[in-house]
């Protein structure tokens, strides 16, 4: 019985696969720079690399893990020396502060005493001299990561689904509830009060700078996210990337957080921008199939959260007050197309070719239906489309526009636009069909 435990959990626990072609780790100069940092690594590692290549790269050194003649010690690991993470910007980064390597250690080691969940960081380089780039070493978090699906093994029933939900969203309230006010180093993470304000504008030149012909312009929820900037909350340190596939869970009980990962985007900001972008990923088990398809976290599976549910357990939890969710929530889905579209306009203008990026321009287009019917839905739909309907040949999402898209495309727009969008082509096919 041992002997099958100890099997599951070498499956369901999170393990690196071979390094990408171009993104090769130099081990030898690693392994001399942490000698000299006072770390005691023995012998060359073995290098794997996690999954990603959109932001950071992240790989794992393995140290010490091979028996006198070369072999693999049982299990990989009995005598293990040493088991670290190393992260480092990707190559050809223009600009450092997109992928600040000093600032996502300091951040860590900041918080390291006054939240639970952050991996023990170790070191930090700044002579890109050793590898060509910043980049900082930690311990590894031996754990499970739940990505799209959990692993094949792991048989958790509803109850422990929504056990496993509450306490990833406990973990973000207890990052928001942090006192970081008494530490300089997080203190100076970022500018507080006004964020709504910066993150609004921000992104909305971010998103028309990356446009590509074939995206929707979301010029109508640019305006909309505009005119409706709410007053922050409050401020409080913000993770930024919060999802299921960013926290690592204890292999002997995958309902309870360990750890929380990826820090490059935290700050000061909004605890309820913080939540409405996290929502942005919250894909439900009836959410569309296209929405499916880019679900990256298990949200879909019995026990979890609705939406809904999650914005009422956190605002119980943390005793914050809002006038308009909707603001948040079409923030975060705004926000989430725009990190695409920075993306996809890379794969667009051919300076990637990676084959993951090819169909994002689709996902866009749904993101901005799911806007529009929730900005609809607020605003109460008569009103809205008194608004819009003269407006909609500019918006770029009219009837005629929506005829040119791909059909499975057209029908999933249709199944989440308001009905009313589409009033003018039930008309007109109908004057057709009389005549």
């Amino acid at each position: 019985m041992a002997d099958n435990n100890n099997n599951r959990d070498e499956e369901v626990l999170d393990k690196g696969d071979d390094v990408r072609e171009g993104e090769e780790l130099d081990g030898e100069a690693v392994s001399v720079w942490l000698r000299g940092q006072g770390l005691d690594v023995k012998g060359d590692p073995i290098i794997t690399q996690f999954a990603g290549g959109a932001s950071n790269w992240t790989y794992r050194l393995q140290y010490n893990i091979l028996n006198k003649d070369n072999s693999l010690n049982e299990n990989n690991s009995p005598d293990k020396n040493q088991d670290l993470i190393l992260r480092r910007p990707p190559k050809g980064t223009k600009a450092k502060s997109a992928h600040d390597m000093v600032r996502e250690y300091t951040v860590q080691q900041a918080l390291a005493g006054v939240y639970p969940y952050v991996p023990k960081t170790l070191a930090l380089c700044t002579d890109e001299t050793v590898i060509g780039a910043d980049f900082y070493v930690m311990e590894r978090l031996e754990g499970i990561i739940p990505r799209a699906n959990l692993p094949k093994s792991l048989d958790l029933d509803s109850t422990q689904i929504r056990k496993l939900c509450t306490n990833v969203i406990d973990a973000l309230i207890e990052l928001h509830q942090v006192d970081y006010q008494h530490h300089p180093d997080l203190v100076a993470l970022g500018r507080g009060a006004g964020y709504c304000e910066r993150q609004v504008t921000g992104w909305d030149k971010r998103y028309v700078k990356a446009k590509t012909p074939n995206t929707p312009s979301f010029a109508l929820v640019r305006q909309w996210l505009n005119n409706h900037i709410p007053k922050d909350s409050k401020t409080c340190i913000i993770h930024n990337d919060w999802r299921f596939d960013n926290v690592v869970l204890d292999p002997n009980d995958p309902t309870q957080v360990i750890g929380v990962l990826d820090w490059e985007m935290a700050t000061l900001g909004d605890p309820l921008m913080d939540l409405g972008s996290a929502l942005a990923y919250w894909i439900e088990a009836d959410d569309n199939a296209i929405m499916q398809q880019a679900r990256r976290q298990p949200t879909h599976l019995e026990g979890m959260m609705t939406r809904d549910e999650v914005v009422e357990y956190y605002l119980s939890k943390s005793g914050l007050k809002l006038d308009n969710w909707a603001f948040y929530e079409v923030f975060g889905l705004f926000r989430l197309a725009g990190i695409i579209q920075q993306i996809y306009y890379r794969y667009y203008n051919k300076q990637t070719s990676n084959p993951a990026f090819k169909n994002f321009w689709i996902i866009n287009h749904v993101l901005h239906a799911k806007c529009l019917k929730l900005i609809a839905k607020h605003e109460g739909e008569a009103m809205f489309m008194s608004y819009v309907q003269p407006h909609l040949q500019d918006r770029g999402i009219d009837a005629a526009t929506i005829k040119q898209l791909p059909s499975p495309l057209q029908a999933v727009i249709k199944s989440v636009l308001p009905k009313a969008y589409f009033k003018q082509e039930i008309d007109d096919d109908s004057k057709n069909t009389d005549e």
